[in-house]
């Protein structure tokens, strides 16, 4: 990730102004500019991931073992799903760099469907939130064959 990311704290830092997340303070000021506005990564994260399951081609997000987890945890009653899972963040004062692990669909370009969700998740992120995405990092991690039954899938196993 970029060096010129500082992670996000409570202490304001010298040359921050014209920051649009830092607040200002004093007659005369917007109120949009008077106090702090951070966010965390957990909201990007659900940002970039949301953006991502939105691009054609991509089947679903994460590792193998990640999958595997959140498939269980996602039946676990009273569970829900993330909308996290595959993607990480890195967030700053004014920038994030996004980290995405996806499955693709077979047959499609996964050339295409990266530039598409590089596209995608910059566009929501910096829309959503004001903070500039210096590098979004997608890991292709498996391709989803038409034929590959869906984990957590119902249907005939071996044993019953």
């Amino acid at each position: 990730m970029s060096d010129s990311i500082s992670p996000v704290s409570g202490q304001s830092r010298p040359g921050s102004a014209g920051n649009p997340l830092q607040g200002q303070s004093g007659v005369g000021t917007a109120p949009e500019t008077r106090g702090r506005t951070t966010i965390a990564d957990s909201v990007v994260e659900k940002i970039a991931g949301m953006a991502t399951r939105e691009v054609p081609g991509i089947h679903s997000l994460g590792a193998g073992m990640t999958r595997t987890l959140g498939a269980v945890r996602d039946k676990v009653p009273g569970g829900r799903s993330s909308m996290s899972r595959g993607v990480k963040v890195e967030v700053g004062e004014r920038q994030t760099a996004v980290d995405l692990d996806v499955v693709v669909e077979y047959g499609v370009s996964i050339v295409d469907v990266a530039g598409d969700v590089r596209t995608n998740v910059i566009t929501a992120v910096e829309r959503m939130t004001g903070l500039e995405v210096v590098e979004v990092n997608i890991a292709v991690d498996d391709v989803h064959l038409p034929d590959e039954e869906e984990e957590g899938e119902e249907g005939e196993g071996r044993v019953q």
